[in-house]
């Protein structure tokens, strides 16, 4: 310490206020330094480094409960369907376009492609059979100046209610079902 004019002594420890001893510095974390394996990738499925599942449980090891049937599904991932639920969905994407057109396999397939295989096929499969009828219907239209275009809608209209059914069916029995005579734009 200094006192006016007098140079600063090295060996002097340094005074408080009061005229004592000053308390030593503060012990503080020192440098941040990053655990071991900071950085690095982590297995799949393997929780972060000090991570605890709310509710204070430890997360479970990986490989463990999510894979096995009868546990929920980790956070945020869609959950499977039952068989049951599988062929009732599936049912509905075909017989459903009887009254919504395109609406009902659309939606069935945009809300259940994740949940199950079986329901993606199908509602692919159901949509683009409506895709199909769509494009029919339209030439139909456009043809119904000449008389034949009143036959194509009526055709059409008929395959769309007998292939509908023939589908729902299988699907109820947990069969896939192919349309004939069509385009299939979705794959």
């Amino acid at each position: 310490m200094t006192t006016e004019g007098t140079p600063i002594d090295p060996d002097e420890t340094p005074r408080g206020d009061a005229g004592g001893p000053a308390a030593p510095p503060p012990a503080g974390p020192g440098p941040a330094v990053p655990p071991p394996g900071y950085g690095q990738a982590l297995p799949p499925g393997a929780p972060a480094p000090g991570y605890q599942q709310p509710g204070g449980q430890a997360p479970p090891p990986p490989g463990y409960g999510y894979q096995q049937p009868g546990y929920p599904p980790p956070y945020g991932a869609p959950a499977g369907l039952s068989p049951s639920d599988e062929r009732m969905w599936a049912t509905l994407a075909h017989i459903g376009p009887v009254l919504t057109s395109f609406v009902a396999p659309l939606l069935i397939w945009l809300v259940f492609r994740d949940r199950s295989r079986f329901v993606d096929d199908q509602g692919k499969e159901a949509l683009n059979f409506q895709i199909f009828l769509a494009i029919v219907y339209v030439v139909g239209i456009v043809t119904t100046f000449i008389v034949i275009g009143v036959f194509i809608l009526l055709a059409a209209w008929i395959l769309a209610i007998v292939f509908g059914i023939q589908g729902a069916i299988a699907a109820s029995k947990g069969q896939p079902y192919r349309y004939p005579l069509t385009w299939r734009v979705i794959k």
